[in-house]
């Protein structure tokens, strides 16, 4: 591990730990993080052009997943879907599985909602977040000032 990939990685650990509502009320730290790498990640044109691409695929699957602000932002996520049944399900994160749709590194989580099977959900930590918007299957509590979708 190079000595500026450590130091970017110290950087997200940190930011992680601010709350939510502090996480998704400010620049995209991981982003920029990655950015001040040499990382530029793609344009605001070729962006818009990959999530219109992404948007024709089920919500937080590989082809389309969560675009989130840092890990934090991915909890947060995780933390207001709901089941069927109105419970909060369980969440695994099971690791990064490489580099998404739109030139990220995307998480992998397992999610369990009780007696079902757990489903697979792919997350972006690079995007502005909050998103609104549930899996598939699942509700959605909104996120401060957002509205939430079934």
């Amino acid at each position: 591990m190079t000595f500026k990939l450590m130091i970017a990685l110290a950087a997200l650990g940190s930011a992680a730990l601010a709350g939510p509502a502090a996480a998704q009320q400010r620049p995209n730290e991981a982003r920029d993080i990655m950015r001040s790498m040499g990382m530029k990640g793609l344009s605001p044109k070729k962006l818009a052009k990959a999530i219109e691409k992404a948007e024709r695929s089920p919500l937080g699957s590989k082809a389309n997943p969560v675009r989130e602000n840092m890990p934090e932002g991915e909890l947060d996520y995780l933390r207001r879907l709901r089941c069927a049944d109105g419970s909060t399900p369980a969440a695994d994160r099971k690791g990064n599985v490489g580099t998404g749709v739109y030139g990220n590194i995307i998480d992998h989580y397992a999610v369990t909602c009780t007696g079902a099977a757990a489903v697979d959900v792919y997350m972006d930590m690079y995007h502005d977040g909050p998103e609104n918007r549930p899996l598939p299957g699942f509700t959605i509590v909104p996120a401060e000032g957002g509205s939430s979708t079934a």
